[in-house]
């Protein structure tokens, strides 16, 4: 671990859920504040911490809620949302509300770890855009608008090319279809027009487009950038 020192605020009101992350992302040098409700969140945010796992189910204020408030205080610390197998629409809502991830209980440790250093590493991309993005053998260059795989250059439609900057953007975060739409079409409300357009995008630039390596399907919910 080369960040022993980052701080990370769980907001869980199930004690065996923290003391699983407690000891989980202790033992990678993670420091670990813990909040039960809604309320204690709040207060710890004055500790300033680097990531926030915020699980939905909260007793005394609803969690979409209590996203809505942290994103009031702060817009960039990097949100990874805890929910229930089945709330589709609660994962597409805490996103719509700038949540950079979910996970799914139960999970894996190491699926939340991956998921942390993605959220760590778009926020620094965020504050500091790279002229040119780079993961495996993908490259774009957001100032030339040049993109490439391997020395293969790619020659994309103006709007594939806007799918791809809008992902480059944000990648490792998941984006929700009516994220997407929003920023590519202005009065379009159809995803089939978006699943068009990142079919499009998988053909020119994916090895096997039926099995995507970069541009990710987070299914009924949106698509993601690997970030590395």
């Amino acid at each position: 671990m080369n960040s022993p020192s980052i701080k990370v605020l769980v907001i869980d009101d199930e004690p065996p859920i923290r003391k699983l992350l407690r000891m989980g992302l202790s033992t990678q040098g993670y420091e670990i504040l813990e909040a039960a409700n809604g309320r204690t969140a709040l207060e710890l945010l004055a500790e300033s911490p680097a990531l926030i796992i915020l699980d939905l189910g909260l007793p005394d204020i609803q969690g979409l809620e209590l996203l809505r408030m942290i994103r009031g205080r702060n817009d960039a610390v990097p949100i990874v949302v805890l929910s229930s197998r089945g709330d589709e629409a609660g994962k597409v809502e805490a996103l719509d509300l700038g949540a950079d991830d979910y996970l799914t209980k139960p999970f894996g440790m190491d699926e939340l770890l991956a998921r942390m250093r993605a959220a760590l590493r778009h926020q620094l991309q965020a504050h500091g855009e790279r002229p040119v993005f780079r993961s495996g053998d993908l490259s774009v260059d957001l100032v030339r608008r040049i993109v490439k795989v391997g020395e293969r250059e790619v020659r994309l439609s103006p709007k594939e090319y806007d799918l791809l900057r809008v992902l480059v953007q944000h990648a490792g975060k998941v984006l929700t279809h009516r994220f997407l739409l929003k920023e590519l079409w202005d009065e379009l409300t159809d995803a089939q027009y978006l699943r068009v357009y990142v079919r499009q995008l998988r053909q020119k630039i994916e090895a096997d487009p039926e099995r995507p390596h970069f541009v990710l399907t987070e299914t009924g919910i949106g698509y993601r950038l690997r970030a590395d």
